[in-house]
């Protein structure tokens, strides 16, 4: 008798074993491995492009932010794959813009600016001439900028003194650079950007009220102290100014490793921020994806930039 009660005992702390291990697996959640993080708002879904395929650009979607899904009916879930692109390798930072009926995939491979369209968000994005927009040098980060008046920017990285954020005029085309025009825009200046080693990378502008803003993130992404810094202008192709209380955000909370982010209107019409931080406190890879809210105070008469330390942790749903 006591044998028999035995097996039910031990059969039930099985069956309840077994139970507890599936609802563990069905609720466990993984975090959005993207690094260099954009987001694109159409036609009512969100589209997140990020660093981190071997062989091109990878596409995620979601309806809310919060849930994340990998698309099965891209190549691999690629939105850019390297057959299609200039470059074997490095395929880094890619931004996606909707303009005249037209995407256009602002991005970098084996550290030159690239860009690729398609006929759909999802890609699969192709360059006209497979080349690099400035083929005599090196350059990453490329971020688009159109003004009020229709006049198009390419903001960039150069490799000269470190890691540098430049301006350019753009060809109608949206893929020519006017090299003529290039303009140095902001390099490390500031004790905090000093930590290790010279950047100051990662450029992404919007315009608010008549001026100009750019986030940009410094220190190496390796280093826990990476963050994002904020500099304004009046003019996109005059002089730049750091605020002098920078960084608008590092470390927040848990994260480490915070940067390279980009800026976004959600359906709400509210101003959000994307950006990666380090997998955690003790490992760098996979990177994951973050989101918070961006707003501007009235200071001493200007509209100043704040990013709310508090971040949203999006999660990918796992297809069983």
């Amino acid at each position: 008798m006591k044998l028999k009660y035995v097996v039910i005992l031990l059969s039930l702390i099985f069956l309840s074993c077994r139970k507890g291990k599936i609802e563990d697996q069905e609720t466990n959640k993984i975090l959005v491995p993207m690094a260099d993080p954009y987001i694109l708002l159409y036609d009512g879904m969100y589209y997140a492009y990020g660093t981190g395929a071997d062989n091109g650009i990878e596409v995620m979607t979601s309806s809310d932010l919060k849930t994340w899904k990998r698309r099965a009916n891209t190549t691999s879930g690629l939105a850019l794959y390297k057959d299609d692109s200039y470059g074997e390798k490095w395929f880094w930072a890619p931004e996606v813009y909707y303009v005249n009926e037209k995407f256009y995939m602002y991005y970098s491979a084996d550290e030159h600016i690239c860009v690729a369209i398609s006929d759909s968000p999802l890609g699969p994005f192709r360059q006209v001439e497979q080349k690099p927009m400035l083929e005599e040098e090196k350059a990453i980060d490329n971020s688009l900028f159109v003004d009020d008046n229709g006049k198009a920017y390419l903001f960039f990285v150069r490799f000269n003194d470190g890691n540098n954020v430049w301006v350019a005029e753009l060809e109608d085309d949206l893929m020519t650079l006017k090299k003529e025009t290039m303009h140095h825009c902001i390099s490390v200046s500031q004790p905090w950007e000093e930590i290790w080693p010279r950047v100051n990378e990662g450029p992404f502008v919007i315009k608010h009220n008549g001026i100009y803003y750019m986030t940009y993130s410094a220190n190496s992404y390796e280093s826990p102290f990476y963050g994002i810094g904020c500099a304004t202008a009046t003019n996109i192709m005059g002089d730049w100014t750091k605020y002098p209380d920078n960084p608008l955000l590092q470390k927040p909370g848990n994260l480490v490793g915070v940067g390279h982010n980009s800026l976004f209107f959600d359906k709400e019409g509210n101003l959000r921020i994307v950006f990666h931080a380090h997998h955690d406190i003790n490992t760098i890879h996979p990177r994951n994806m973050y989101i918070s809210n961006v707003g501007f105070k009235h200071v001493d008469g200007i509209d100043k930039m704040f990013i709310n330390p508090n971040y949203l942790t999006p999660f990918l749903e796992v297809i069983r």
